[in-house]
């Protein structure tokens, strides 16, 4: 479904001599903004070019009214013609989802290198939910009625727990909240399935994979099984969630991957 009707906002670097270009891709049921909360700041401070793309029907890209039609590789689709927008070598930053359509872009475009935050598995989403609705059993009620902007008290307190550190609070959402938003159930029920795709050639790129050693959503044992194609480094962060772009340590989160980023090729020296 070829549209490149998509939203592609850039945040240039605040120094004069800007060290490369960052393009920072969001997880499901959310769009870019969250990534101008902390991130987006401290990689521009940092010298670089920070991009950050709405995917299709998301945040303010086209195709909302039609959400449920775009897959996995539509979002494929989007991140190629983000790349060919900003038209330099670009280091590619997808977190949960988006790092799963980081690496499907991966199988024929090319990247600087790529950093993976709290990733999907490899074998898909379909277990990690079963075990999370086990353990939490309203998680999918609050999810909806956060999708919907209904937000309480008890429901934001427990995607506080989901999604943060355990003894993350409801008030640590607040800022999350406006960006949630409806996913493509098309896109949803890939993620269940990623385990039936069969394997595909991925291009040579350097990659690290971070995740949180509190991680609710996915098991942080998983980051291993997504490291191991790429022959990437791995780094697990204590008393972090799933969502590291604006957890409370997320500066710890943040300067991993810059120590990481600055060692590349392209970017040393």
């Amino acid at each position: 479904m070829n549209r490149h009707h998509i939203q592609l906002h850039h945040h240039p670097s605040t120094r004069e001599l800007c060290r490369g270009s960052l393009l920072f891709v969001h997880a499901a049921y959310t769009d870019s903004r969250y990534w101008g909360l902390n991130f987006v700041p401290f990689f521009q401070h940092q010298g670089f070019d920070c991009f950050a793309v709405d995917l299709s029907g998301h945040g303010a890209s086209a195709g909302g009214e039609r959400l449920d039609e775009f897959g996995l590789d539509d979002y494929v689709e989007d991140i190629a013609h983000a790349v060919g927008r900003i038209g330099q070598p670009v280091t590619l930053i997808g977190h949960s989802m988006g790092a799963l359509v980081v690496q499907r872009y991966l199988e024929r475009g090319s990247a600087a290198g790529a950093v993976l935050p709290a990733p999907v598995p490899p074998t898909g989403t379909a277990a990690s939910a079963a075990q999370l609705l086990f353990r939490y059993p309203d998680y999918l009620a609050a999810l909806e009625a956060t999708v919907a902007g209904d937000y309480s008290e008890t429901n934001n307190d427990l995607l506080a727990k989901i999604y943060f550190a355990p003894d993350a609070a409801g008030d640590e959402v607040r800022d999350f909240l406006p960006t949630v938003g409806p996913e493509s159930q098309r896109a949803v029920m890939e993620m269940a399935l990623l385990a039936m795709r069969p394997s595909m050639r991925r291009q040579p790129v350097p990659a690290l994979v971070i995740g949180g050693e509190d991680d609710a959503i996915f098991q942080p044992s998983n980051l291993f099984f997504t490291a191991l194609p790429w022959r990437a480094e791995v780094i697990r962060v204590p008393a972090a969630g799933h969502m590291l772009p604006i957890d409370r340590n997320w500066q710890v989160v943040a300067q991993h991957m810059l120590d990481w980023i600055a060692d590349l090729p392209r970017y040393a020296g």
